[in-house]
């Protein structure tokens, strides 16, 4: 009789690693796929969690469970037109004066051609930028997806109501199921926590950078300050590039209405305040906040943005957050992994 074959050997740690890293391929595809179903609904699970808060106060007050599910509705509600409204008055702004300087747009790019044909340079390197043709085309694309973005407004608004509902409920999961719930309602609790501490810096700095922008192109003279305020304030929570999207546009429309010497005042001015507050100063924060690395801070704004679009530049921290939470912050034996993502927590207690 032959002897039994031998119990096969369980997978090598290379081998798993292999296949987690092959997994995560075919999860992150998917989600490229339906990116324009997960975006809103980041977007709205995000605006659940900022607002969620707003349910405490009002049920030791003694309001009814179902009212405060409401107030919390309502106010995400409000937070979402309200930066749909700023949005939608910087772009019709923006298209505005597209049409008004449009003379001096051509006058300028024609200008620009000639000066860098003269140096010996292709034109396309850097007068395409502020070309007619081209700034149209931006606005014309910014303007056919108006559609898509009101669709995706629709799907956000009906995420609030369905999540704010369904979160009324969490809090009872620990008195329903004991202490077993406990490790992963606290994990939520955490995550949520940082995801409020982001935005709640990224507001307070945009704010401060928003004002001391607005004041300092009014002094200078560029038209519209109040638009590229707002720009500024929005692309504040696009971590660390986000000054350069705020910075194109009034730097193109101080070069048509100023020449050079009121373009390059206009980049100082976003140099020594965008740069240095959002640059330098609000990632230290920020990576203070949520115990995130500077470095996966700044790569999450690519990464995201490519997986589920331009919502994924805004999303990007609580969406790496989440992938943390979800993947490190349940196994014991990726301490060492949370701990170079940024979380100096693991390293000073040890804690699982």
């Amino acid at each position: 009789m032959s002897a039994p074959a031998p119990a096969p050997a369980g997978l090598s740690p290379t081998l798993r690693v292999l296949i987690g890293l092959a997994a995560a391929v075919i999860a992150l595809a998917g989600m490229h796929g339906a990116r324009e179903l997960i975006g809103p609904l980041a977007l709205g699970a995000v605006l659940v969690i900022i607002c969620h808060p707003v349910r405490h106060p009002l049920e030791r007050a003694g309001w009814p469970r179902w009212l405060a599910t409401t107030a919390v509705i309502v106010l995400g509600w409000v937070v979402l037109v309200v930066m749909a409204l700023l949005l939608g008055y910087a772009g019709a702004q923006f298209v505005r004066m597209v049409g008004d300087y449009a003379d001096e747009l051509m006058d300028t790019w024609t200008s620009l051609s000639a000066q860098l044909t003269s140096l010996g340079l292709d034109p396309a390197t850097g007068a395409e930028l502020i070309k007619p043709d081209t700034i149209l085309g931006f606005v014309t694309s910014l303007a056919g997806s108006t559609v898509n973005v009101l669709t995706g407004l629709f799907f956000v608004f009906a995420y609030i109501l369905f999540m704010a509902a369904d979160a009324s409920r969490y809090g009872q999961a620990e008195k329903l199921y004991g202490p077993q719930a406990r490790p992963a309602m606290r994990r939520f609790t955490d995550y949520s926590s940082n995801v409020r501490r982001y935005y709640v810096i990224n507001a307070s700095f945009g704010a401060v950078v928003a004002i001391i922008d607005g004041l300092a192109l009014w002094a200078v003279g560029v038209p519209a300050p109040i638009v590229w305020a707002i720009l500024a304030f929005v692309t504040n929570f696009i971590p660390n590039i986000g000054f350069v999207i705020g910075l194109i546009p009034p730097a193109i429309l101080a070069l048509v209405v100023g020449g050079w010497p009121l373009m390059l005042a206009v980049i100082a001015i976003y140099i020594v305040v965008n740069v240095t507050l959002q640059v330098l100063v609000q990632p230290k924060f920020v990576s203070d906040a949520v115990s995130l690395s500077l470095t996966l801070s700044f790569v999450s704004v690519a990464f995201w943005t490519f997986i589920i679009g331009p919502l994924g530049a805004i999303l990007c921290i609580p969406l790496t957050l989440l992938v943390r939470a979800l993947v490190l912050e349940g196994d014991p034996q990726q301490r060492w992994l949370r701990w170079l993502s940024g979380d100096v927590t693991v390293g000073r207690t040890g804690a699982s």
